[in-house]
């Protein structure tokens, strides 16, 4: 017997930014599976059911929804931002990948979702208006050797690039070694972002030049956007300044 399972993200965090699809699928399902805070954030009913696990259980979380799911129950996986972002979706799939027939023959339905560099560049103005990529900046499932080569890469050929996953207690050096990094390829004058808890009560927007960038006012929960030599600040009295990107290159640059 085959049930359905529904893979889904809540956006950045403000239940506003929650799309309808996903808000139809947490009504239908009857069990929920994701790390404690963005369970946190469903209005969940009495009798729909919490499996809660921790951030780094991805593959445990996926395979025991799927397992769920193919007996015939109802099933969503949460994640934050978009399911498809360094997030759930990939986890589900790889499951599939590598579990038993069952699993494939679940009903699958992965929604998309607000993504936390999306958020974070409306908040700033438009800085993902041209050419852009996203980067974790987690070595847990990558060396960081390849990090650094695909910033180097990202940094020449004029991406603006978006880093997730920036810093950690365990972690607390790769986020100034990237500042350290891309300095040595991009304008100090290169407007980077730092974005926490966009649209959230506690949300916290700053913009530095990339020569002062501060890797110290970063945690988990901050997604940074590093702009290319091409992005450019608009100053506005009595508001804040925006940050874009622009639709064209400059002449010279072609």
């Amino acid at each position: 017997m085959s049930g359905a399972l529904f893979v889904i993200g809540t956006g950045p965090g403000n239940p506003e930014q929650m799309t309808p699809e996903a808000l139809a699928a947490v009504e239908a399902a009857t069990d929920f599976f994701g790390y404690g805070p963005y369970l946190d954030r469903l209005q969940l009913r009495h009798d729909q059911l919490r499996h809660v696990s921790d951030n780094r259980e991805e593959l445990d979380r996926a395979g025991a929804a799927l397992s769920m799911a193919a007996d015939g129950a109802k099933v969503c996986v949460v994640s934050g931002g978009d399911p498809g972002v360094f997030a759930m979706a990939a986890a589900v799939c790889e499951a599939i990948e590598n579990g038993p027939a069952a699993w494939r023959a679940v009903d699958l339905t992965i929604l998309p979702g607000v993504t936390a560099m999306l958020a974070v560049a409306a908040r700033a103005g438009a800085p993902l208006g041209h050419d852009f990529c996203a980067i974790s900046l987690s070595d847990n499932l990558k060396p960081w050797n390849i990090i650094e080569n695909r910033l180097e890469l990202a940094a020449k050929a004029g991406f603006v690039i978006a880093f997730y996953n920036p810093i950690s207690r365990a972690r607390p050096w790769q986020l100034g070694e990237a500042f350290k990094l891309l300095r040595a390829h991009l304008p100090a004058t290169t407007p980077v972002i730092f974005g926490r808890a966009a649209g959230r009560p506690d949300e916290r927007i700053a913009v530095q030049p990339l020569s002062q960038a501060d890797a110290s006012i970063a945690d988990m929960a901050t997604c940074i956007i590093i702009g290319s030599a091409e992005t450019r600040i608009i100053t506005r009295p009595g508001r804040s300044d925006l940050v874009y990107t622009p639709r064209f290159m400059a002449e010279g640059k072609r």
